[in-house]
């Protein structure tokens, strides 16, 4: 398995798809700031728009666009002149028996077709992953050839939206969390610009150490045996991998070693103990220091919180 398997099968945030905009201009769509976790999408099937952010130049999507926002800042969609308040700008939800809330509008100008859904990362791991991504990312897939995956998940989504075949509901979810895999090896294809783990992914010379962190977070890793899985010098390797990430080869393996450790925690059937040599800590006060620097909880009151279903990322700081 590559080191992106690895990081998609320890980063699994729950996918939803929630509305489907049918809207012409003039329209005007507000998001407020989301939960620490929340990551609002949205995917331009057809027509044009604008997005607004505080403190950055409006963003013009077109058909073919994903924008993601994975600090879930506020933000406003918007199309046609003027203020798009009035009655033929303001959108209504509809409920038709499909799979998702359908808003449609009275304008009359041209038309635009968006799909809005959410990633949720219910986990301290994922709300710190979180930290490193910048407040937007946009991928431009329309007819790009090394985008066809992200094409053709787009066009599963919008014939399951438009249908009322049985299965439609779970498809969509199942089909937004696909979207979030699709979407980071978009990122780290060529995105540029990364920071943190997913800049270290986007950096082909660091694989091989990323790989190996993955795969075996319990083996006493130095900047050797990273440089030599990379087939460098210890020199060339740090200077690579501070560049591409912005920080330390050791605080990737960290951040790496307790995201797995939050996941074996998740899942139950391990000591604290346990999980805790299993990610490279002969003592389970050394894990239960290291885990609460990063998490803001110990591994014992972050288990008991999820047994409980209590919310546990309000906690979190990055590693």
């Amino acid at each position: 398995m590559d080191a992106l398997s690895h990081f998609l099968a320890l980063y699994v945030p729950r996918g939803s798809l929630d509305v489907r905009c049918h809207l012409s201009a003039p329209w005007e769509l507000e998001h407020q700031p989301e939960a620490a976790g929340i990551v609002p999408y949205h995917v331009i099937v057809e027509g044009n728009a604008r997005l607004d952010m505080a403190g950055r130049p409006t963003v013009l999507l077109q058909a073919g666009d994903i924008v993601v926002l994975p600090r879930g800042s506020a933000h406003r969609l918007r199309a046609g002149a003027g203020d798009a308040s009035g009655t033929s700008g303001a959108p209504v939800v509809q409920d038709a028996g499909l799979p998702v809330r359908v808003k449609t509008n009275a304008g009359t100008g041209a038309r635009c077709d968006i799909l809005c859904g959410r990633f949720e990362f219910p986990d301290a791991a994922g709300v710190a992953l979180l930290s490193a991504f910048p407040d937007l990312l946009l991928v431009r897939s329309a007819a790009n050839p090394a985008f066809s995956g992200l094409q053709a998940l787009t066009a599963m989504l919008r014939f399951e939206t438009d249908s009322m075949r049985p299965g439609a509901a779970a498809l969509v979810s199942q089909l937004s969390a696909v979207l979030f895999g699709l979407l980071i090896r978009a990122w780290t294809d060529g995105a540029g610009g990364l920071r943190g783990l997913l800049g270290a992914l986007s950096e082909r010379r660091l694989q091989a150490a990323l790989l190996g962190m993955f795969a075996e977070p319990e083996r006493p890793w130095t900047l050797d045996d990273m440089a030599r899985a990379c087939h460098m010098s210890r020199a060339t390797f740090v200077r690579l991998f501070h560049q591409a990430t912005g920080s330390s080869a050791a605080a990737t393996l960290l951040q790496i070693r307790m995201a797995q450790a939050a996941r074996w925690l998740q899942r139950g059937g391990r000591s604290i103990a346990a999980v805790g040599e299993a990610v490279g800590y002969q003592s389970e006060a050394a894990f239960s220091r290291a885990f609460k620097k990063c998490f803001g909880v110990a591994p014992g009151q972050y288990r008991r919180a999820l047994e409980a279903a209590v919310p546990v990322v309000e906690a979190v700081r990055s590693p």
